[in-house]
């Protein structure tokens, strides 16, 4: 009975368990909408959210499993036949969508459906299957740059008048094929022809970037492309034709506003491709004024960049002119009162403001330039360095007398006086060959050079009753001469005054016996000039040939005419002195357009100043019908100097240590300082290598021709002690090549334009001398050379010079303490003994940097010897004293039997070098020296054995 309930039961469990499993309560769950991106040309569908299908009945078998997605057509009516949905995992109900093709965006680029969801049912048959809600599911294909812009057209044309600039000249198109904003609009459109003057913007816009000349070229040709945003370029370009339209307007075509000069390029074109367009009007005189302004720069121009007395050598003027208004400095002190203005050629500039500002020569300046035969060289400026311009000078000028420079010179018997003056637009020269028998005689010139405010350079030469003025060059001879009785006669004293004359108080009535009492001449100046005044000298004899007066004036820059005999027939060309102004006349406008182009700018100057030069050009036309003729305004235009390349001067093969035995500083002829002394100039500038065959740019350095102005000596540390030493120069080399030397114990400095060659033969006569017994451990000298005024320096050269004593001479007794005091001071002997080769003292050469660790070896072995030596004499000394006269027994030796010294390593040095201690009256005795023990410290250890104790003392 009990069997058959538990069969009953077991019955109706499995009849539960089957009905159970068959039990399908509740339908398939999914979003309502769903977005999805497809690539273009691919199939898989990326859906946002993810595509899960969820079932209340899971985890059921069949009943909470998803058997699969359907898909129905959208609100559209199409969209499901291109798309099918799979099941991934039946248990997580995960799916995905996909084509059943790839999908093309420029055929359609979004689709639409719906989707269903479909659980198992209660079984494997699928009985009783439940399926979800619809969902809309909405699929964007992503566009894919397969498309190359297309142009609308292949081939553009336009048309434009001559000489204009316009914002449009033609527009061209491109489209492109793909679907999306990113790969279907064109970005940005290029011009494929190089070289060409148009341009184009982004939206194929063609404009010119210069006035198009229709005689240069009729017709422009050129192509342009188009980049899509996804940077695909067009596989065909299309081009674009544009024909120019001549259009005549009257004027110069081709003027380029700005040109550039590179210091050291000789003569360039300044108007290469310039030519008069007259639009066929008869033109029958044509004339063009160039000019180039150049007031700004140094006195008018750029000329050389030296010193009035260097530029005077470099013209090869007479020597023997005395400056009037050299730079102040102790021996020359009248100057140092006047106001200085800066100059870009290097010169001294001096201001005047025509009362306070005078300049009173010593007499013993003048004694020198005495007599009536003289040349007078200067610089002038007249109204200082702010005037107005130049049109309205003339008229403001004040009409007094300005006086210049006025003197009253002595003679061998005889006073002569003479005064340069400026009022008005006239220069005159007063002269007086004898102020107490002869009538003074005044020369007169009226210059515009006078009153213009410009620079301008004069030289006159007087030899009575001759006198010669040659300004800018140029020479002119007297408007006027005539005798003015009215002048009073000068005092018979000797004086010469720059910016203004005298008028002695009472002079009438100081005067005695034709001379002026002691302490009573009371000046008063009158006549004050009001400019600016440089490079003032005077000297003796007549003026110089007129090449070389060109020479002190010429310009280094200027305009210039490129081929003479390239002026056709007809054609004329004119140049002022300072070839500023350059002037072209002509009848043939093509012999005339030629000729323009021939003009240059040409600056001699290899470190040309740097600046803006302004240039204008003026034209003037003549027709045969005057009420008709063309006008043309001024072009004005600049020329940029640039910036020279800095030459870099090398001083070489001297030092840096000088090593001579000291007898040879003792000698009569010292010993000579820079013997192998090398001087190179050299310019380091940017070159294209490229296109010599090598990749990229390098800096290249040329080796040029140099004219230096100046080298120093200078000794350093303390300066030269006369009665110990000396710098010996040969004065007669100097001064036959023209230059000047200071020589003091702070420094020599050799000054005046000269080669290289002959700086250096001059560098390497410089001697350095010793007095006897004046030698010591080294003496330091800096040498340095500079060109253009000190515009451009060498490196800094510095030459140690060690002098070599004997090693007898060196441990004499009676230099033993010196030899200590050196020792004993580290800020002496780290310099002084460095580079001295003691085993050698003979030797007779530059200490070498190998040889120098050798030397400081055995330096280091001569300082402990030294050291040890001076300690042994005053031990024994102190011994002696301690002893008394009972330890002598006799003898006047000193009894060290007990006490043994034991130093190391100096043994076997010490018995080559013989050296014994002296002990001023007692005794000496040999003494044992041992080994001492190993130890790898650098000092020495001296043991005192005494009564069985060893003593031990580290020095």
């Amino acid at each position: 009975m009990d069997r058959m309930n538990f069969l009953s039961f077991l019955l109706l469990c499995l009849t539960s368990v089957a009905n159970g499993n068959k039990a399908n309560k509740h339908k398939p769950w999914i979003e309502t909408e769903y977005q999805g991106i497809v690539m273009e040309n691919d199939n898989t569908v990326l859906l946002n959210p993810p595509l899960f299908a969820l079932d209340k009945d899971a985890p059921l078998h069949y009943a909470g499993e998803i058997c699969g997605f359907k898909i129905h057509n959208g609100p559209s009516g199409s969209g499901s036949a291109q798309f099918e949905a799979v099941v991934l995992d039946r248990s997580t109900g995960e799916g995905l969508v996909r084509s059943k093709e790839p999908l093309d965006c420029e055929s359609q680029r979004e689709h639409s459906f719906t989707i269903q969801a479909y659980d198992c049912g209660e079984g494997p048959d699928g009985a009783n299957t439940k399926k979800s809600h619809k969902a809309t599911v909405h699929v964007r294909v992503n566009d894919v740059n397969e498309f190359s812009p297309v142009f609308v057209e292949r081939h553009y044309e336009a048309s434009v008048p001559e000489g204009r600039l316009f914002d449009r000249i033609v527009k061209v198109e491109a489209l492109d094929a793909d679907c999306s904003p990113q790969y279907s609009q064109i970005c940005f459109y290029e011009i494929a022809t190089r070289d060409v003057p148009f341009a184009i913007d982004n939206d194929g816009n063609i404009k010119n970037t210069e006035p198009l000349d229709s005689k240069r070229q009729r017709v422009h040709t050129f192509w342009v492309t188009a980049y899509d945003c996804g940077k695909r370029r067009t596989q065909a370009d299309a081009q674009v034709t544009v024909t120019v339209k001549p259009s005549c307007k009257p004027g110069w075509i081709g003027w380029t506003k700005r040109v550039e000069y590179t210091p050291g390029s000789g003569s360039i074109p300044l108007f290469p491709i310039l030519h008069l367009e007259t639009c066929e009007e008869t033109v029958w005189n044509i004339q063009a004024t160039v000019e180039l302004q150049t007031g700004h720069i140094g006195k008018g121009c750029d000329r050389d960049s030296y010193s009035d007395r260097s530029v005077r050598r470099l013209c090869g003027a007479v020597r023997g002119e005395v400056d009037l208004l050299p730079p102040p400095s102790p021996a020359a002190n009248w100057t140092a009162a006047l106001p200085t203005l800066p100059s870009s050629d290097s010169s001294l500039v001096f201001s005047f403001n025509g009362s306070s500002h005078i300049a009173m020569v010593p007499d013993s300046v003048v004694s020198g330039v005495s007599g009536n035969h003289f040349t007078l060289q200067l610089w002038m400026r007249r109204g200082g360095a702010n005037t107005q311009p130049p049109t309205s000078q003339a008229k403001n000028f004040r009409k007094e007398e300005e006086t210049i420079i006025c003197s009253t010179v002595k003679n061998d018997d005889s006073y002569s006086h003479y005064s340069l003056s400026v009022h008005g637009c006239r220069l005159s020269l007063l002269y007086w060959a004898d102020v107490s028998a002869d009538r003074p005689v005044k020369f007169l010139w009226k210059l515009e050079q006078v009153c213009d405010s410009e620079w301008h350079h004069l030289s006159l030469s007087v030899q009575f009753p001759s006198v010669t003025l040659y300004v800018d060059g140029v020479t002119f001879d007297p408007a006027r001469i005539h005798d003015n009785g009215a002048i009073p006669n000068p005092v018979p004293h000797q004086r010469m005054v720059i910016g203004a004359s005298w008028e002695p108080e009472d002079k009438q009535k100081e005067i005695l016996n034709n001379t002026i009492p002691e302490g009573r001449d009371t000046v008063k100046y009158v006549g004050g000039y009001r400019g600016l005044l440089s490079g003032v000298t005077v000297r003796p004899g007549s003026v110089e040939p007129h090449s070389v007066v060109e020479c002190l004036y010429a310009c280094r820059e200027g305009l210039d005419f490129g081929d003479l005999e390239t002026l056709g027939s007809g054609m004329k060309v004119h140049v002022n002195p300072s070839q500023s102004v350059l002037v072209l006349e002509g009848d043939d406008i093509e012999s005339f357009n030629r000729a323009v182009q021939q003009v240059t700018y040409r600056n001699s100057l290899r470190f040309a100043t740097p600046g803006v030069r302004p240039l204008k050009l003026t034209t003037s036309l003549r027709c045969f019908n005057e009420e008709s003729c063309l006008t043309l305004r001024p072009l004005e235009g600049y020329l940029v100097v640039l910036q020279p390349d800095a030459p870099q001067i090398s001083l070489s093969g001297v030092g840096p240590h000088l090593a001579r035995p000291a007898p040879e500083f003792e000698g009569p002829r010292g010993v000579p300082l820079f013997p192998e002394l090398r001087i190179v100039c050299s310019l380091s500038h940017a070159v294209n290598t490229a296109a010599q065959g090598m990749e990229g740019g390098a800096l290249m350095s040329d080796a040029v021709a140099h004219t230096l102005d100046g080298c120093e000596v200078q000794p350093l540390g303390e300066e030269l002690s006369p009665e110990k030493e000396e710098l010996l120069v040969d004065m007669e080399a100097i001064k036959e090549r023209g230059l000047d030397i200071i020589n003091t114990t702070a420094y020599i400095a050799i000054t005046g334009a000269e080669s290289i060659s002959v700086y250096e033969d001059v560098l390497r006569s410089i001697h350095y001398r010793l007095a006897k017994g004046s030698a010591r451990f080294e003496r330091r000298f800096r040498l340095s050379c500079s060109e253009m005024n000190g515009r451009y320096t060498s490196n800094e050269l510095t030459l140690e010079v060690n002098f070599l004593h004997s090693l007898d001479s060196l441990y004499h007794p009676s230099h033993l303490l010196a030899s200590q005091q050196q020792f004993l001071h580290p800020s002496h002997h780290t310099g002084e003994l460095s580079g001295h080769t003691l085993p050698n003292p003979h030797r007779n050469s530059v200490v070498p940097g190998a040889a120098t660790v050798i030397i400081m070896v055995c330096v280091g072995f001569l300082v402990v010897m030294v050291i040890l030596g001076v300690f042994r004499i005053r031990s024994i000394h102190r011994r002696g004293e301690g002893v008394g006269g009972g330890d002598k027994e006799g003898s006047s030796q000193w009894d060290d039997s007990a006490l043994t010294i034991i130093v190391n390593p100096m043994e076997s040095y010490e018995s080559q070098m013989g050296i014994s201690a002296d002990t001023e009256g007692e005794g000496e005795e040999d003494e044992e020296v041992a080994d001492s023990p190993d130890d790898g410290s650098d000092d020495q250890r001296i043991i005192i054995k005494k009564d069985g104790r060893d003593a031990t003392r580290r020095y």
